[in-house]
């Protein structure tokens, strides 16, 4: 059994912005001076996990040890010199994942593609047609999706296509609309089914490293990647409700991405994408993302607090 979804519980406060109304949703072997190498590592290390540079540290110091005492018969101490010599041409031969891809590997089984069907649009076979595609994260094993609202609303029937392949229908359970938000359900679920990890949206600040992961215009899965460009954005198009408290990042999103995960570096989901800011009808990115906050999400739909 896969873990249940997981919540942290960080506080901090926010800074509050907002926008018009009437805007549309739309490689070396040699070690240089001591203190140019300290730098250096420092600058590679912050692009690891603390975990991974410890362990990294570990074992080239182990190597180290191992690799002079066959040199010389007696065990050697190792100076600061070494290990920077090591660790500096480790890091400048291999090459790493960048963190955005290595969050994006661990959200992927939990985005499923949302599309909806009109029993008034059929095919010359009669089958019903796609009218609608979205993006969902699942965030628990009995099939419960988070997405978008004006994704699913008003739909005659509401397919998920999970990470694996696997597609079920699905019905509507909840709905939040003061954030666009909505819960679904799948009828027919995979025999491993991974629930994403929810974060909190409580420790970001503006310049984070965030992904969003979701099918613009269906094709998909997709990945993009920016930073938070403000937090506590009102935001809302004419006629519709005002939305507040939203996350305002930069990742690239089209239509399809709507209900998709905006996640941080550990891959925990830390918002749901909702819409994108464009003063024309293109209904194209150009550069501003709004994203409903998980607490949001999960105060509306009766998820425990964060």
């Amino acid at each position: 059994m896969k873990p249940a979804a997981l919540y942290s519980r960080k506080p901090s406060a926010q800074g509050a912005d907002k926008l018009p109304a009437s805007a549309t949703v739309a490689v070396t072997h040699s070690a240089p001076s001591a203190s140019r190498s300290v730098s250096n590592i420092h600058q590679r290390f912050q692009r690891l996990p603390l975990w991974a540079s410890l362990l990294l540290c570990a074992l080239l110091s182990a190597s180290l040890t191992w690799a002079l005492t066959l040199q010389t018969g007696t065990p050697q101490r190792l100076t600061q010199d070494d290990i920077n010599a090591a660790v500096l041409h480790t890091l400048n031969t291999q090459d790493l994942p960048s963190r955005a891809a290595r969050a994006a590997q661990l959200i992927a089984p939990s985005v499923v593609r949302v599309h909806t069907q009109d029993e008034d649009k059929k095919n010359p076979q009669g089958e019903m047609q796609n009218t609608g595609v979205g993006s969902g994260v699942v965030i628990s094993e009995e099939g419960v999706i988070l997405t978008n609202l004006h994704v699913v609303q008003g739909a005659k029937r509401i397919q998920v296509t999970f990470a694996d392949g696997t597609e079920s229908e699905a019905l509507v359970i909840g709905v939040q609309p003061e954030n666009d938000l909505a819960v679904i359900k799948a009828k027919r679920l995979p025999d491993d089914l991974q629930p994403a990890t929810l974060g909190s949206s409580q420790n970001l600040q503006p310049g984070d490293e965030v992904v969003a992961v979701g099918f613009p215009f269906g094709i998909g899965p997709s990945v993009s990647a920016g930073v938070v460009s403000g937090l506590n954005r009102s935001f809302g198009s004419e006629g519709k409700t005002m939305m507040r408290g939203l996350i305002q990042a930069d990742a690239a999103a089209n239509p399809g991405n709507s209900g998709g995960p905006l996640i941080n570096m550990a891959g925990e989901v830390v918002g749901i994408v909702t819409a994108i800011l464009n003063p024309t009808s293109a209904r194209t990115f150009i550069g501003i993302v709004f994203a409903a906050t998980i607490e949001s999400a999960g105060g509306g739909m009766g998820m425990p607090p964060f």
